[in-house]
C-alpha cells in the first residue's frame, strides 16, 4: 500500500515539474494514411473516367456478418464488382483493383469514403505504383458518392433485403447471377433506356467512329 501511495506521489511530483518547466509528453502519433484528393468532381464522360466503390454489409441465416465490395464504373453505370467475404483488407481491394485493370484498363480517378481499409497503407501503397487519382469524399457526405450509394440501394433491395444466405458460397452464386442481370439486362432511363453494358459499347463505339 505504501509503495503504491509513494507510487501515486512521485507521479503528481513529476507531473508538477514538467508544468513549472512548461514541459509536455510527447503524444503518440496516428498512423499514417492516404490523402487522396477532395478538388471538386467532374462528370465523367467517359467508360473508365471514373470508378467509384464502397462497402456493403449483411448475415448469413447463422448470424455471421460478411460485406460485399461494390465497384462501379460511374459514366456507364457498370458494376465493375461484387466482391463478398467475411473479411475485405485495404490489401484486398487493391487485388480486386488491380484484376479489373488487367480486364478493362485503368481508370483516370477512383472515389470513396474514408473508411479504415480505404485509407489503409495498402491503398497508399497502390496509388503510388499505379499513379491512379483517389478522391475521398467530406465526411458524413455520402451523396457526394451519389453513383455507387444509388447502386448499393438498387442491390440491397432487389438482393440483399431479399435472400437468405446459409454460406458464403451461396451469397457468391447470388450476387454474381444478380450482377450480370443488372449489367446485361435491366435498362436505365439515365442511359437512355440501355443496359449498362449496352451504354458501354454504344460509347467505345463512338469514340472509335470519332
Amino acid at each position: 500500500m505504501l509503495e503504491r501511495q509513494g507510487w501515486q506521489l512521485n507521479q503528481k511530483k513529476l507531473r508538477r515539474l514538467y508544468r513549472e518547466e512548461k514541459l509536455q509528453v510527447r503524444k503518440r502519433g496516428g498512423r499514417k494514411r492516404t490523402l487522396g484528393t477532395r478538388r471538386p468532381m467532374l462528370v465523367p464522360e467517359h467508360p473508365n473516367e471514373r470508378w467509384s466503390l464502397d462497402f456493403v454489409s449483411d448475415a448469413f441465416t447463422n448470424g455471421r456478418r460478411f460485406r460485399v465490395l461494390a465497384i462501379v464504373d460511374d459514366f456507364s453505370r457498370e458494376c465493375l464488382a461484387l466482391v463478398a467475404d467475411t473479411s475485405l483488407s485495404g490489401l484486398r481491394v487493391t487485388r480486386e483493383l488491380t484484376a479489373i485493370m488487367t480486364r478493362r484498363g485503368r481508370p483516370r480517378t477512383i472515389v470513396s469514403d474514408n473508411g479504415t481499409e480505404l485509407t489503409s497503407m495498402a491503398v497508399l501503397r497502390w496509388c503510388q505504383e499505379t499513379q491512379i487519382d483517389w478522391h475521398y469524399i467530406a465526411p458524413g457526405k455520402p451523396m457526394q458518392n451519389a453513383f455507387v450509394e444509388s447502386f448499393n440501394g438498387s442491390f440491397r433491395d432487389e438482393l440483399l433485403n431479399e435472400t437468405l444466405f446459409s454460406s458464403l458460397a451461396e451469397a457468391r452464386d447470388k450476387i454474381t447471377a444478380w450482377k450480370e442481370d443488372y449489367n446485361r439486362h435491366r435498362p436505365h432511363s439515365s442511359l437512355g433506356n440501355l443496359t449498362p453494358r449496352e451504354f458501354a459499347m454504344k460509347s467505345r463505339l463512338e469514340t472509335k467512329a470519332a
